[in-house]
């Protein structure tokens, strides 16, 4: 309480939702309610948890642009395989985003919770220790299905246990450790570069992360179940217990917990075990076209760009595999790249920091399109370097790609995570935000595999003029399919019927 002395708060009366309780405000003994209601310890614990899976994600698909000519070298990597490696943790994120996200639907929040980071250290363990290169392919693809099954239930695990006037800043925050963690990528890359400049620096990258995730997974067998989806599928009393423990202060409030049991088993014996085609019916159409479409572009840009960067640093900086006459000059044009591009993913954090502060403040729409084209601006000034030449190349490449990171994370790269594990309802959310989170990652192996192919054969400038079409695209089908959810109840989303309900309902028709 922000008073010593102060008293407990006063509880509306009668039963409500898990939602309610979770939102509901602490008053002073005069009956002066707080303008918000303070974190747990146990909410904390969810975020940071939840956090760290973020940065997971981050350092280990960005350090593989700092590992891969390393790896291309040891195993004599033709350029097919080389974006073979470069898409498999992306093609591991693709089906574990829907296979086992999903599954947070049926086997709730937390196991899933936990699942994915035993399967996260499990994969990373043999990483280490891979003898060529189909060892490696596949357990990179490991990595991404844990990775993958992180991006719906981190959300969910977060957004369904705190206050929806922090839900925007709060899931935006977590997810900002993604950008800490290519910059931690990068930056450990350049640094176990620098101290073993060895073929086998490679290993030492990827194991720096086996020990964090080991005390994170232990972690996650300590925070509760989501009383939310305990709630949906009808187990009142077990959610009860678990929004006890999710809301444990001292002094207490609130000070009972009686949830509303009509409207809650009405919805539990609607959902039984919901169907993935669901997502399709006319009720969620509109959520999955919105979810999918616009983060399925932006991944092209923001993993094409973000994976390959030391790559075309190095090229456009004057290394590249076209100069390299051994061992020590692969190393040396490896560090120099690594720590460019280092520099560069400092904005993403600068982004992300943007948008946890207007995320809830601006709405997640305008910030999801002044994202797109800002992007497409970053890679139109990037481009322009292509036909200069001295300082002025190295001034309009890291000037567009630092601009592409800033208003990537600003915008689609973050809102696009955001608004996709709010829009469904609770019953499907697992499924929705995976399927999105899926589909979005179709884009992103996409890219990964052809961007190495493409760079030889069409040449930079190609590339970077197809994706500003595609993120000026981005603009234009978040503005269609707009649905607004910055401050909204997650029990209220997904559940209204007509447009006029509010604003950009979820279940308005789809346009033509």
């Amino acid at each position: 309480m922000a008073k010593t002395g102060a008293s407990t708060t006063a509880g509306i009366a009668g039963p409500r939702t898990v939602q309610d309780y979770i939102d509901e405000l602490p008053a002073w003994s005069d009956g002066t309610r707080l303008k918000s209601a303070p974190m747990t310890g146990m909410q904390w614990r969810i975020w940071s948890l939840a956090a760290a899976g973020k940065f997971f994600e981050g350092f280990v698909v960005f350090m593989t642009g700092v590992a891969l000519p390393l790896i291309v070298r040891e195993f004599h990597v033709a350029p097919a395989e080389k974006g073979i490696i470069s898409a498999a943790s992306l093609a591991g994120i693709l089906v574990g985003a829907v296979l086992l996200g999903g599954m947070s639907d049926y086997f709730g929040r937390k196991r899933m919770f936990i699942a994915e980071m035993i399967l996260f250290v499990a994969f990373l363990t043999l990483l280490i220790f891979c003898a060529n290169f189909i060892s490696l392919a596949i357990c990179l693809f490991g990595l991404g299905l844990a990775l993958g099954c992180d991006y719906p239930t981190a959300h969910m695990i977060i957004s369904e246990n705190i206050p929806s006037a922090n839900r925007g800043k709060l899931v935006l925050a977590a997810f900002g450790f993604q950008s800490l963690g290519a910059l931690g990528g990068t930056g450990v890359g350049c640094v176990v570069l620098v101290l073993d400049p060895q073929l086998s620096a490679w290993r030492w990258m990827f194991a720096t992360a086996l020990i964090p995730a080991l005390v994170v997974t232990i972690g996650r067998f300590f925070v509760v179940e989501s009383a939310n989806w305990l709630a949906v599928r009808g187990a009142h009393e077990q959610a009860e217990r678990s929004v006890v423990r999710l809301l444990l202060r001292r002094p207490q409030y609130p000070t009972s917990i009686t949830l509303a049991r009509d409207s809650m088993s009405a919805a539990a014996e609607a959902a039984g075990r919901p169907s993935f085609w669901a997502l399709f019916d006319s009720h969620n159409l509109r959520a999955t076209l919105f979810a999918s479409v616009p983060w399925f572009i932006q991944d092209l840009g923001t993993y094409g760009i973000g994976i390959f960067t030391p790559v075309i640093l190095a090229a456009a900086l004057g290394g590249g595999s076209d100069h390299v006459r051994s061992l020590s000059d692969m190393i040396s044009d490896s560090i120099l790249a690594a720590k460019g591009a280092a520099m560069i993913d400092v904005l993403l954090i600068v982004g992300i920091l943007f948008a946890v502060v207007l995320a809830d403040r601006f709405g997640r729409i305008k910030l999801q399109i002044l994202g797109f084209l800002g992007c497409a601006a970053g890679l139109l000034l990037a481009s322009l370097s292509i036909d200069a030449v001295g300082e002025a190349k190295i001034t309009f490449i890291f000037a567009g790609f630092m601009l592409f990171d800033f208003m990537t994370n600003l915008g689609p790269n973050a809102q696009t995570y955001l608004l996709a594990g709010e829009v469904f309802p609770t019953e499907v959310r697992g499924m929705g935000a995976g399927f999105a989170a899926s589909f979005a990652k179709i884009g992103a192996v996409a890219t990964a595999y052809l961007f190495p192919i493409l760079l030889v054969s069409i040449g930079t400038r190609a590339l970077l003029y197809g994706l500003i079409v595609t993120s000026i695209l981005g603009a234009a089908i978040t503005w269609i399919y707009r649905i607004e959810t910055t401050g909204i109840n997650l029990d209220r989303i997904g559940r209204t019927h007509a447009p006029e309900d509010h604003a950009n309902s979820s279940a308005a028709k789809v346009p033509a």
